[in-house]
């Protein structure tokens, strides 16, 4: 009883006799494995703590970057907003004041706006005249989903959208400089890559795409791409091609919208889109007169 009862010792120690240099080996061994559990243990925390701040920093960074953004896109008297949003099966795109935010940071002035209403439309075809805006149109409707599925704000008055399941683009690119393959067959390649990965409700933005063969065989080959997509539920925006552009017109196609970029009476361009048929000319000769007059 004395035993249990008596007070305790508040550490435990054992002697080692100075001779005795197995048991003295022994402590050794068990003081190495006793430390080497508690710098594993140390180290595990330490590389925790600092993938927390690390990814802290890349967190804080994006929001930083959002911030500056805005304030350099207010400088300019640029509006931005927080778009509304639907789920992916659903078909929701309309904008008031869009305007490419890329082109407007690199002329550092305010950049026309466009106004669109394409909700329950599976398919935008833009037309219309040369350098009046349909590439730039193009490039702000990518940036703005990017931007909106980042949970960013957008560059526009106003913006209602669906969430898309991927975005892809199909521009036009340069004469492969190796000279391994032409330019339809390297398009060709590339639309072949995009249907691989892509999946329903994704959306696709082409750029004069298919335009470097005669407009017969390219409206044809972008006539079959773009039907088998709108066949499985995939959003696309198309600019160029009017033999393809009027083939879906004269179909008209209810989940089908068609813009053109305005011109005005003398060639001057709005950078404006307008809902209306396609035009078999795009004015390649106001840039013609624009140039030599």
């Amino acid at each position: 009883m004395k035993r249990v009862f008596n007070k305790k010792s508040p550490i435990y120690t054992f002697h080692i006799h100075p001779r005795d240099d197995h048991g003295a080996r022994a402590a050794s061994e068990l003081n190495d494995r006793g430390i080497n559990l508690v710098a594993n243990a140390l180290a595990q925390s330490a590389d925790h703590i600092n993938n927390f701040f690390d990814m802290l920093r890349l967190e804080l960074a994006f929001y930083v970057g959002c911030l500056n953004l805005s304030d350099q896109l207010t400088q300019m008297g640029e509006p931005v907003c927080f778009p509304q949003v639907v789920t992916s099966n659903e078909r929701k795109h309309s904008f008031k004041g869009l305007y490419d935010i890329c082109l407007a940071l690199t002329v550092k002035q305010k950049i026309v706006g466009n106004q669109v209403d394409a909700d329950n439309k599976d398919l935008m075809i833009i037309t219309g005249a040369n350098q009046g805006g349909k590439s730039t149109t193009l490039r702000s409707l990518g940036l703005a989903q990017l931007m909106m599925q980042a949970g960013m704000y957008v560059p526009a008055k106003s913006l209602c959208t669906n969430l898309c399941e991927g975005l892809f683009t199909h521009y036009k690119r340069k004469e492969d400089a190796t000279m391994k393959s032409g330019k339809l067959d390297e398009e060709l390649g590339r639309i072949s890559e995009i249907i691989d990965r892509i999946t329903p409700n994704s959306k696709v933005l082409f750029n004069e795409s298919f335009a470097a063969t005669n407009e017969r065989e390219g409206s044809e080959i972008a006539r079959q791409v773009v039907s088998a997509l709108l066949e499985k539920r995939i959003n696309v925006a198309f600019t160029h091609q009017y033999e393809f552009a009027r083939g879906f017109y004269d179909k008209k196609m209810g989940n089908a919208i068609f813009m053109r970029a305005e011109r005005k009476t003398g060639g001057a361009r709005t950078f404006k889109l307008i809902e209306g048929e396609p035009l078999q000319t795009s004015y390649g000769e106001d840039l013609y007169c624009k140039i030599f007059e």
